[in-house]
Parts: structure tokens; sequence; C-alpha cells
């Protein structure tokens, strides 16, 4: 599906009320940050050795899965359900990374990492786009915070 085509069909689901993607929006950045946990968790364990962090990894572990089975269809028989999940981690890293860059007055960089980061984003929805319209979420007030797929992804009428 080329770009026009995906911009085309989220505004054919949009217009159909069938989806406010700005919970899926705030459903995927919940994502990227319970997959930051995982993260966080195995690297305390590799440093400490203290098994609380593995419970706390095995409990993010479940909650991602039950929260990525949400907008993501485990049920084919691609590689979807774990691109899913490295787009969204590579996504979060990449804008973290943009965040450290700005802050060190690197705009340039920072906003390079930016697009790249809102490319990988639009690539998890672009890999997900037929499940979208099979999930129904309550209208939210919040918009997303990648500039890049604004556009796309803006649900909310005004």
């Amino acid at each position: 599906m080329n770009k026009d085509n995906f911009v085309k069909k989220i505004n054919e689901i949009k217009e159909s009320n069938k989806l406010d993607l700005s919970a899926g929006q705030d459903l995927s950045i919940a994502l990227m940050n319970i997959i930051s946990l995982e993260e966080h968790s195995f690297f305390s364990y590799a440093k400490t050795n203290n098994e609380k962090f593995l419970e706390i990894l095995e409990i993010c572990r479940e909650l991602r899965k039950k929260l990525l089975a949400k907008l993501v269809n485990r049920d084919d028989d691609s590689e979807k359900w774990c691109m899913s999940k490295h787009l969204l981690a590579s996504s979060m890293r990449l804008f973290e990374v943009g965040n450290r860059l700005l802050h060190e007055k690197n705009k340039k960089d920072a906003e390079e990492m930016y697009n790249d980061a809102s490319e990988l984003y639009a690539l998890f929805w672009k890999l997900n786009s037929d499940n979208v319209q099979k999930v129904e979420y309550q209208k939210s007030e919040k918009s997303g915070i990648f500039s890049g797929i604004k556009k796309l992804l803006e649900c909310c009428k005004e």
C-alpha cells in the first residue's frame, strides 16, 4: 500500500466513524513505554542480579502482549506481531535520541531523528492498517506527538 492509499484508507475509516485513532495512538505510545520498561528491567537485572527486575519484566511483557493484541492481528502467518513491537520500540528510541539532541541544541540532527521516528511509527500503522477498522475506541481529544504523521492520525473533529 503506498502512502496516498494509506492516507485515503485512514480518512475513509475516520469518516465512517468506526474508529477514533487517537485512542489507538495513546495505546501505541503506552506500548512504546511498556517495551522500554521491559528493556530497563532486563538491564537492571543484568547490573544487579536482583530477581525483582525479572518479575517486573515478566509483568510488563504480559501486559504488552495483552495490549498489543488490541492493535495487531496475531492470527496471520506473517511476522507482523514481532515487527510491530520492533517498529514501536525503534520509533520510541529515535524519539528519545531526538529529545537529547534537541536539549543539546543540535536541532538539525534532532529533526532528523524525529523524522525517522515518524517514519517508523507510520510504518507501524501501515503494517496494521488492515486491523484498524476492527478496533473501536472512545473519542479522545489528545493529539499525536509525531508531527510527521500528525495529519494521517488526526482524528478529532472540531
